[in-house]
Parts: C-alpha cells; structure tokens; sequence
C-alpha cells in the first residue's frame, strides 16, 4: 500500500520506536509505500528513492487510491526559501493551514496570481503560498545540456547553507552529508542512494579523481560532499567548529584546506 507523507517533515528510524536513530526524512507531499505495520503506531516505509524505514502512521495518509489521486496533480516544490508558510488565503494575514520546508512538494491549481500560487495539500485543503517560493518539481534531470545540469547541482547543494548537522536529516531543520548530496541531486530530478557511498542500481559510477567536475560527488570513508569546481567542495559534518553545511578546499594554501580529508578521498562518482 502507498502514503502520503502528511507532516513537515517525517522522520524515519532504524526501529519502530521514537528513541530509536534517525536514518532518514521523508518531506511533505512525498509518496512512500507501506511494507508492514510492525508495531503499534509504526508502519515500516520505502520512499521513492528506495530507502527504508518506521514511520509514525498519524504523520501518513495511507490509501493506493489517495496516493494515485495525489500522484496524478500538477505538482511545484518548495525550493527557494528554507521554510514557508501554507496560508487560508493570498495575503499575509491568512491563518497557517500547514508549514513546510524546502523539499515539500504541494499540488497546485491554475497559474499563480498577484504573486500567489493556489496549492491543494495533500489532506485534501487548499491554501496559497507565495509564487516566489515554489519551483518546479522535476521527476528527470532538470537540463538537458550536462554544463547547465552540473551547475544546477551544485546551486542547489548551496541552498542549504547555515544549515546545522542532523544525522539522518534532510531538511533545513537540519541535514547530513548524504542529505545534502540527495536533496541536491534530488531537487535537480535525480534520485540517488541516500549514504555515503556508491550503490549499483543507482544513476551514480566511480570514475578518476583527475575527472572530477562541478556536481560530482566526493566519497570519504563514511562521509560524501558534493565538488563545486576550482578545487572546492561543500558538505554537511557534525565536526565541532563547523557543526553542518561548510565549504572546503583541496589547495592547502586555503585557509578552509582539509588535509584529513584531502587525503581520504576514496572516491570521486559522477551521474555523468
């Protein structure tokens, strides 16, 4: 059976249990299917990335023929704002009907008007959001031309800066590294493996350090950043001084060089 994730952000854990370590987020407006109810208020979830975990069942809208209807609508994403607000009508002083976070994907109806975008959530409400916020939602690579699709990559890892480290997040509220890397590539219509590392079946191969280009992704033993070009790299670390999104440099004659890093790079994949 297929859910809609119905909460912000909905976190999924390595058992059915809410002490129990975050693995994963699902954002709003995601479909993921049920494999089991393990335990009471749990439901074991794959998402449409692939990736496994409990989900608390009140924070999901259960039902193959919602999650089709849900499917089928004209879909925007919230991509150009950390947070925003679903508002009760097109003004700032409508009540909050829900709250999201870049990633969240809402329905929309019609075209936007007076800087508004008329939006269904999945729950069946409608609201409206501002226009500015939203962008497109892309369910296969955003460009067609491979310079433009790296960029994009890489400008949209960059969205999260100041963003802190969570293990297992992958929102603005807080993100890992192999959130970082997901979300941008994610954002851009690609769908990767959600860890630090390269798994067959998925659209990312290793090829050699001297081809690294912008939007490759960096692999380190248990860590991953995504490469911006000219010898620079962002990446999400719980590291104490830096505590989430920083940038780094392979050139130690830069004040932001790593060298624990510079010489731990395993890896170097690419989509392209």
């Amino acid at each position: 059976m297929k859910a809609i994730v119905n909460a912000a952000v909905c976190p999924l854990k390595a058992e059915p249990t809410w002490e129990s370590t975050l693995v994963d987020e699902a954002l709003y407006g995601m479909t993921v299917e049920i494999l089991e109810e393990s335990a009471p208020g749990w439901a074991k979830v794959r998402t449409h990335y692939r990736y496994e975990g409990y989900a608390p069942v009140e924070q999901l809208i259960a039902g193959d023929e919602s999650a089709k209807v849900w499917e089928a609508l004209p879909k925007r994403v919230v991509r150009n704002r950390n947070c925003c607000d679903i508002l009760s009508r097109p003004k700032v002083q409508g009540w909050i009907l829900q709250s999201l976070t870049r990633g969240a994907v809402v329905a929309v109806e019609g075209e936007a008007e007076n800087g508004w975008q008329k939006t269904l959530l999945a729950d069946g409400r409608g609201g409206y959001v501002q226009s500015s916020i939203l962008g497109e939602h892309y369910t296969s690579p955003c460009c067609t031309d491979e310079a433009e699709l790296r960029r994009a990559i890489a400008e949209a890892a960059m969205l999260y800066q100041g963003t802190h480290y969570r293990w297992g997040g992958k929102s603005p509220l807080g993100i890992d590294c192999s959130g970082l890397a997901s979300m941008a590539y994610m954002l851009c219509g690609i769908l990767i493996y959600r860890d630090a590392n390269i798994v067959e079946g998925f659209p990312i191969h290793e090829i050699p350090r001297e081809r690294m280009q912008t939007g490759d992704l960096l692999f380190f033993p248990g860590h991953v950043a995504v490469y911006l070009g000219n010898g620079r790299y962002c990446h999400s670390t719980g590291r104490a001084g830096d505590d989430g999104f920083t940038i780094n440099s392979f050139n130690p004659n830069d004040s932001d060089f790593r060298a624990d890093l510079a010489e731990r790079l395993t890896v170097v994949g690419s989509y392209f």
